[in-house]
């Protein structure tokens, strides 16, 4: 049987490859962040939609994540998930990897729901500076 957060983070892919991002905001904390990209963070459900409605732009709309191998290191409430993360997209060249190893940090809520809290699909690679 899966873990319920791979298939959270099954339901987050589809949405962002939907490009549903009023549902994808469902699966985030309030006070969530994402890494954009090195450098750049977006707090909050507000920042998080209009950021991803930037990245869609920039992978000119066809973006497909999907996740691979995972490991989820749960303790109470909180549960760190590390993953290898496969982007495609219709764009010739980017300036970002498309294979990656993510971290995220997921948080239950008062309804015993994990809602994301901390969406880094860099992993450690904001470490190479």
């Amino acid at each position: 049987m899966e873990h319920e957060l791979r298939e959270l983070i099954q339901k987050c892919d589809l949405a962002i490859q939907q490009e549903d991002f009023d549902t994808l905001m469902n699966y985030y904390t309030d006070d969530a962040i994402l890494v954009v990209r090195p450098g750049m963070i977006a707090r909050g459900k507000e920042e998080i939609k209009k950021a991803f409605i930037a990245i869609a732009k920039y992978f000119n709309n066809s973006l497909v994540p999907a996740q691979g191998e995972m490991v989820i290191l749960e303790t109470g409430d909180t549960a760190l998930v590390i993953s290898q993360a496969f982007l495609k997209a219709d764009i010739k060249d980017s300036k970002y990897s498309m294979e990656r190893r993510s971290t995220y940090v997921f948080k239950k809520d008062s309804h015993n729901a994990w809602l994301c809290a901390i969406d880094n699909s860099y992993g450690t690679d904001l470490l190479n500076k």
